[in-house]
């Protein structure tokens, strides 16, 4: 069995409660930080902000014995070995993400610490963050013996966070002194050693007792690359598919086919091969800009960056012209919008394509009415119920009399609709899909007008139903 490591996590975000919740899954005593005093109220009485599968029963398990909720920073900081920053870093105006609450944070560790402490940066931040955040340390007057600083930045996926933390492609550690990388192995020994995967109740994924996870120990420069890189290489993958969506699209080509092709190949590999509305989130788009403006403050003109960005914008526009071809006018249509979060399996809205795409249809003088699984009440904080924009209870209610249905975010649920149920429901059969959830030859079976993204459109009329011109 391991050795326990006491550890306290600054931030109860997406980020920060997976953290602290896997850390007592994997058998460490952790503290959760947050100034947030309704949020601690919520997360003590059980409650779970933010929707993750597999969450709840981490913390139905955990919370208030392995876990604990505070918004004492100084008492936690004083009892807990290790010390985790999950604290947001939004994009500012520049592209630079704003590291002031990471500075925060860091000056009230300053004044709490007394004995030796790793402080762990696992908030994604710029490279040469950990340098900063020890001048910090030092301006408070900390004993540079009393502390170390670690980056360990987290590669989680919204709605699959909590089994990539426990069953990681990799644990990246960027520590400058053996003693602060000791700390770091005995933290992840229960994945990196096996122990985990083989006690009762673990939960199940990639690695095993035979298989573990691999760590990963390098400079904190490197690993505050790593993050950035890693995400950037993503998003480019995303925008490359696109990229050649459109240009398969223009010559009758289907990029389902095409990215098959191309994801056979072991040097590429399938994922996030996917053409559609372009990324979004709290990642990608905050990540490949401040890694683009890293860059451009180091003197390296890294352009391929700002292609990746132009074509994820692009998309959104692609889209809506596809809605606007296939509907003639905008102004006066009904439109059902099947999606909000910026990918299934999330409630997160922030930089969403749906949102977007949403805003652009209402502008147009359409009127919307929208659904999603788990982002509904996030989404009316942005965009408030008008008369031009309602919310449903499910997707058939949403679709009822519309002359079109769009397909916005790629939920389970969005790709299993009963079609004859649908057909049924709707003003004219047409579906604007924007995330390539169904195959043309079935909807043109079931009677739709289909129009996806990188293949041909399907445009038909069928008895028995008035049908929209299409120009």
């Amino acid at each position: 069995m391991s050795k326990q490591v006491s550890i306290c996590v600054i931030g109860s975000g997406y980020v920060g409660l997976v953290a602290a919740v896997c850390f007592a899954e994997m058998g460490h005593r952790v503290t959760c930080v947050d100034n947030d005093e309704a949020r601690v109220k919520t997360l003590k009485e059980g409650g779970v902000p933010i929707f993750e599968e597999g969450l709840p029963e981490l913390m139905a398990r955990h919370g208030g014995r392995g876990v604990e909720f505070t918004c004492d920073l100084g008492k936690a900081v004083k009892q807990s070995e290790a010390i985790f920053i999950a604290v947001g870093t939004p994009q500012g105006d520049s592209g630079a993400a704003d590291l002031s609450y990471v500075e925060a944070v860091v000056s009230e560790i300053a004044r709490a610490i007394s004995d030796y402490k790793v402080i762990v940066e696992k908030s994604t931040v710029p490279v040469y963050t950990n340098e900063w955040i020890r001048r910090v340390m030092h301006r408070h007057g900390v004993d540079p013996q009393c502390f170390d600083v670690v980056s360990n930045p987290e590669f989680l996926r919204e709605g699959t966070a909590i089994g990539d933390f426990l069953h990681p492609d990799r644990i990246v550690v960027g520590a400058g002194t053996e003693r602060s990388a000791e700390v770091m192995r005995r933290i992840y020994e229960p994945l990196t050693g096996g122990s985990y995967y083989s006690q009762a109740g673990a939960l199940k994924g990639g690695c095993s007792a035979e298989r573990p996870a691999q760590l990963l120990v390098t400079s904190a420069q490197s690993s505050e690359i790593i993050k950035h890189a890693s995400n950037a290489f993503l998003a480019l993958k995303i925008s490359f598919i696109n990229a050649v969506a459109n240009l398969a699209e223009a010559v009758d080509a289907d990029i389902e086919d095409i990215a098959a092709g191309m994801g056979l190949d072991s040097r590429i590999g399938p994922k996030f091969l996917r053409a559609g509305l372009g990324y979004g989130g709290s990642c990608f788009p905050k990540d490949v800009a401040a890694f683009h403006w890293v860059a451009q403050q180091k003197g390296v003109d890294f352009q391929l960056l700002q292609e990746v960005r132009k074509i994820n914008e692009t998309q959104k526009d692609i889209f809506y012209n596809k809605v606007l071809s296939a509907l003639w006018t905008l102004r006066g249509k009904r439109l059902a919008a099947l999606g909000l979060a910026f990918k299934g399996d999330t409630d997160d809205i922030r930089e969403s394509p749906a949102i977007d795409v949403i805003r652009k249809l209402l502008e147009a003088g359409a009127t919307v009415t929208a659904y999603d699984p788990a982002a509904m009440e996030r989404a009316k904080e942005l965009l408030p119920p008008t008369g031009k924009l309602s919310y449903a209870t499910n997707l058939y209610e949403a679709a009822k009399d519309a002359d079109a249905v769009l397909l916005l975010t790629d939920w389970k649920e969005f790709a299993q609709i009963d079609l004859v149920k649908l057909n049924k429901v709707v003003k004219f059969p047409i579906v604007i899909d924007g995330r390539n959830l169904y195959e043309p030859q079935k909807m043109q079976d079931h009677g739709f007008t289909y129009v996806s993204m990188g293949r041909p459109a399907n445009y038909q009329a069928q008895q028995g139903k008035p049908r929209s011109m299409v120009l």
